[in-house]
């Protein structure tokens, strides 16, 4: 089968590199450099089963500039853009896939879609009537930053929200390109599809939001923290997983798609919901009270990213702090290696890690490093067990 994918990110970029093992892919992204270095077999992501895919030879894949070319190409053309939340909209901004849609639309009239992109509940069956075609199906992604390839090669399940026979041709070809091919199938509905792909990361968001809360509660009682998280998550029904605190949830996920379910609940009663999103707030103003209390003059903010393994500075919870620190007239220092500025959000941007760790008061990271264990007396992170 042909496939073209439109965006490179990381759900694109995976799912170009799963398929062509298979299938033949071409794949195309607005931006030419990053087509530049797909090219030259460097991936323009952090993700080290990126990186090994890309050294590959057995791979039917071609990364290209031209648009055309590519809508010319595939039985299926897979969307894979950007949908970033709109604060005063309240709403995701999926113009990006609109505008793959038409474009692709006046080049050839018989185009097929897949889209990837995380998208509203219903808008699937709002494309289908805007642009009059039944063409157009959802299948959601169930990725993490910086393992976004191993995931779609030991997928925990496959959507698609087509419970035709096109539908199980698209969920097969998916699975024949894992590296186990046992996943489970589920053929929905696309608006159900899409709502799974809503409250499967608001759970994930629920469960973060619960165990800061645990942990504010003990942190403000003088208790400790890890020994309650570990009695708690000796019960099988809740599990010793997903439970480490934080500086709140982040990344580009969570953030976005609490909000995008807090708007479709626009008319439906609900409590939860809403709390999902507002805990995050709540849970960075504690941890910049926690850090104001100890009266620095100097902050060191170490690492941007949302996680280790990762290169993504989009919507991380410590940029949050950062923002309450500053509007509290705190001078914030960063040390950041992905970061090739001299500074950020008005704050300067170090290079030298030595001149990093002296400069600061206390240094604040999401989740711990080891190159911080010769300042421990500085560091203050709610990380209790090194991991994501």
């Amino acid at each position: 089968m042909k496939i073209s994918v439109f965006g490179l990110g990381y759900v694109g970029l995976a799912n170009s590199l799963l398929m062509s093992q298979n299938e033949q892919v071409k794949a195309y992204d607005i931006v030419g450099s990053k087509i530049d270095m797909l090219n030259n077999k460097k991936s323009p992501i952090e993700d080290d089963e990126i990186r090994s895919f890309l050294k590959r030879r057995d791979l039917n894949i071609e990364f290209t500039k031209d648009f055309s070319e590519a809508v010319l190409f595939g039985d299926y053309l897979l969307i894979a853009t950007p949908t970033d939340y709109d604060e005063r909209q309240n709403f995701f901004d999926t113009s990006t896939v609109e505008t793959v849609i038409e474009s692709a639309l006046e080049i050839r009239k018989d185009a097929k879609f897949i889209i990837k992109s995380t998208v509203p509940v219903g808008y699937t069956d709002e494309l289908k009537k805007k642009y009059k075609i039944n063409d157009i199906i959802f299948s959601p992604e169930f990725l993490r930053e910086g393992r976004s390839l191993y995931d779609n090669l030991y997928p925990s399940r496959i959507v698609v929200g087509d419970r035709s026979d096109t539908g199980r041709e698209i969920a097969n070809m998916f699975l024949n390109n894992t590296a186990e091919k046992n996943a489970p199938i589920l053929l929905t509905h696309s608006t159900e599809a899409e709502a799974i792909k809503l409250f499967s990361n608001t759970y994930l968001a629920l469960r973060v939001s619960y165990f800061n809360e645990l942990d504010t509660y003990a942190e403000s009682r003088g208790l400790d923290s890890r020994q309650i998280i570990k009695g708690v998550g000796l019960d099988p029904r809740i599990g010793d997983f997903y439970n480490n605190p934080s500086f709140g949830y982040g990344g580009y996920c969570l953030p976005k798609d609490t909000k995008q379910l807090r708007a479709n609940f626009d008319q439906v009663p609900n409590n939860i919901i809403g709390a999902i999103v507002d805990s995050n707030t709540t849970r960075k103003n504690f941890i910049a009270n926690q850090i104001l209390n100890k009266k620095p003059k100097i902050v060191g903010v170490y690492r941007l990213t949302m996680k280790s393994n990762s290169d993504n500075f989009r919507y991380s919870s410590i940029q949050g702090i950062m923002k309450r620190l500053i509007d509290n007239g705190i001078e914030i220092v960063i040390y950041e290696p992905n970061l090739n500025e001299s500074s950020f959000y008005h704050s300067k941007v170090l290079t030298n890690i030595d001149e990093f760790k002296d400069i600061s008061d206390i240094i604040i990271t999401n989740r711990f490093d080891v190159a911080l264990n010769d300042v421990l007396e500085k560091v203050y992170t709610r990380d209790l067990f090194g991991k994501d």
